[in-house]
């Protein structure tokens, strides 16, 4: 019988490391995500992302945060997809962890992003699932190159980059909010920079996410 995740694999991919899970976004997990969204994410004076999305009104954030991520589902292809995963821990959702990449059979590169919940900040988990993310990028999904960027004014962020191995590039000066500048830090990791600190996953899934993303099963 046909399951949802033979029509989408990414619904069927799972990391375990230690106490925390990363788990491809079924709907179920998308309203926990939603919920999460509406607790908070960040201080409101404050804009860690390129786009602000947190900026929507209560009530509107869930909905807009659904509908992205539906929206993503619904055009991913391996010329241009974002592949992003809940994150829990205890079987509970504290965040989302994710990668976007365009034409990736050819580039093999992807730009990390994420979040977490207030109440789950400066615990060390950003750096934790970021970790993982990038393990199984490297280790079973086919990535050569992960970048990924951060305002300067976003020290948190930028740590975790640090501490898993990222190395700084450019620094672009990009519109943030309406009429505001804001300086934004570029970040590349390789497989020989990453920082893996005795980390160890279990993957569950990955091979028919490799097929969806145009590799075979040792490309």
């Amino acid at each position: 019988m046909t399951t949802v995740a033979d029509l989408f694999p990414p619904l069927g991919l799972r990391v375990v490391a230690g106490p925390l899970e990363l788990r491809g976004l079924t709907d179920e997990l998308i309203v926990e995500l939603c919920d999460l969204a509406e607790r908070g994410i960040h201080d409101p004076d404050a804009m860690p992302f390129y786009f602000p999305w947190t900026a929507a009104p209560a009530g509107q954030l869930s909905r807009n945060t659904a509908a992205y991520h539906w929206g993503k589902r619904s055009t991913f292809s391996a010329d241009d997809f974002c592949l992003d995963l809940a994150v829990l821990l205890d079987g509970r959702v504290i965040g989302c962890q994710g990668v976007a990449a365009q034409h990736f059979p050819v580039t093999r590169t992807g730009e990390t992003g994420s979040w977490l919940g207030r109440a789950f900040q400066g615990r060390g988990l950003g750096t934790a699932m970021r970790r993982a993310m990038c393990a199984l990028l490297f280790d079973h999904l086919g990535f050569e190159e992960i970048t990924s960027a951060a305002f300067v004014d976003n020290p948190a962020s930028l740590g975790v980059s640090r501490k898993v191995g990222y190395q700084p590039t450019a620094v672009r000066r990009i519109k943030r909010r309406e009429g505001e500048l804001a300086l934004n830090q570029g970040l590349v990791l390789t497989p020989e920079t990453f920082v893996r600190d005795d980390l160890a996953i279990e993957v569950t899934g990955a091979d028919a996410v490799r097929a969806f993303i145009g590799l075979d099963a040792t490309g």
